[in-house]
C-alpha cells in the first residue's frame, strides 16, 4: 500500500487553503494564524488561512474579531437556531439526526468549495461534522487503548477520565478526522506534563467538584504545551507534504511509517 500525501505542494505549487471552523474563544484559530505569520516573516508559506466558519451567531463566540484583526474571511451559521427553526434538538446519533447535520453542513460545503479549501482545521468547533479532509487536535493521548484495543480516552470528558484512571502525564492528540469520534488517523502526539494532584487520588474521587475543577486546571495547562503547538505544527507539516495516508488510513511522516503519532525531539 502506498502512501500518498494529505496534501502535496509539489503539484498544487501554492500553499495549502485552510479553512477554520471554530465555536468559542478561538485560541487554537490564534495560534495557528500566529504561526501563519513567523513562516511568512521566514519566507515560507506551507499554509494559509482563507476564512474563518463559526456555528454560532452570538458573542461567545470570537471569530469575528479574530478575522477581521488578521484581515481575513467570516461566516457564521447558528446551529442552535438552524435546531430551533425545525422543532429539533442538537443530536448527530440518530438517521434522522445525521440527515439534519448533513443539511446543516451544506453550508460550509459550500464555502470549502468556493474557497478552493483543501484542508479544514477545527479548531475548538463544538459540532459534529460530515465534512471531510479535517485535522483536529484532543486533549488526551490517543495512543493509549483499553483492554479492547480502543482508543482509551475520548470524548469530551477525556482529561477527567485520564486522571480518574491514575495516569501520571497527560499529551494531546492530533488527528484527521473520520466518521467516529475521536477515532481519526492519530498524526501528533504532544509533549507531556505532569498530573498534579492537590490530595490522593482515591480521597479526591469523592468530592466530585473538586475532581472536575482539577481536571480543568489540567485541560488550560495542557493546552500550552500540546494544543497550541501541534496542532499548527501538524498543519504546517501537512502543508509540507510530511504527512501522508496509505489505503488503510495508516500514517507515514517523510516516507515513514508511524505508529502511535508523530513525537518531536
Amino acid at each position: 500500500m502506498r502512501p500518498v500525501p494529505i496534501f502535496d505542494p509539489s503539484q498544487k505549487k501554492r500553499p495549502m487553503r485552510v479553512g477554520v471552523f471554530m465555536s468559542g474563544s478561538g485560541t487554537n484559530c490564534i495560534k495557528l494564524l500566529e504561526r501563519q505569520r513567523e513562516l511568512e516573516k521566514e519566507g515560507v508559506r506551507p499554509f494559509e488561512v482563507v476564512f474563518i466558519f463559526s456555528d454560532r451567531s452570538d458573542g461567545k463566540c470570537k471569530g469575528e474579531s479574530i478575522a477581521h484583526k488578521y484581515g481575513i474571511p467570516y461566516f457564521s451559521y447558528d446551529i442552535r437556531r438552524f435546531h430551533q427553526l425545525r422543532g429539533r434538538k442538537r443530536e448527530v446519533h440518530t438517521k434522522e439526526g445525521l440527515e439534519l447535520r448533513r443539511e446543516f453542513d451544506q453550508v460550509p460545503k459550500r464555502l470549502v468549495e468556493a474557497f478552493e479549501v483543501d484542508m479544514v482545521a477545527l479548531a475548538g468547533y463544538m459540532s459534529y461534522t460530515t465534512l471531510q479532509r479535517c485535522v483536529n487536535v484532543h486533549p488526551a493521548d490517543l495512543s493509549i487503548l483499553d483492554q479492547r484495543g480502543k482508543r482509551k480516552y475520548v470524548g469530551d470528558r477525556a482529561v477527567l477520565e485520564a486522571i480518574k484512571a491514575g495516569e501520571k502525564e497527560l499529551r494531546s492528540s492530533t488527528i484527521w478526522v473520520d466518521e467516529g469520534v475521536d477515532t481519526g488517523p492519530l498524526l501528533m502526539v504532544s509533549q507531556p506534563i505532569a498530573v498534579r494532584l492537590p490530595r490522593p487520588l482515591e480521597e479526591l474521587k469523592k468530592d466530585p467538584a473538586e475532581l472536575e475543577r482539577v481536571a480543568q486546571e489540567h485541560q488550560e495547562q495542557l493546552k500550552e504545551v500540546g494544543d497550541w503547538r501541534i496542532f499548527p505544527k501538524t498543519i504546517e507539516m501537512i502543508g509540507e507534504g510530511r504527512f501522508a495516508l496509505d489505503e488503510a488510513k495508516n500514517v507515514y511522516v517523510d516516507g515513514i511509517l508511524v505508529k502511535g503519532g508523530f513525537r518531536e525531539g
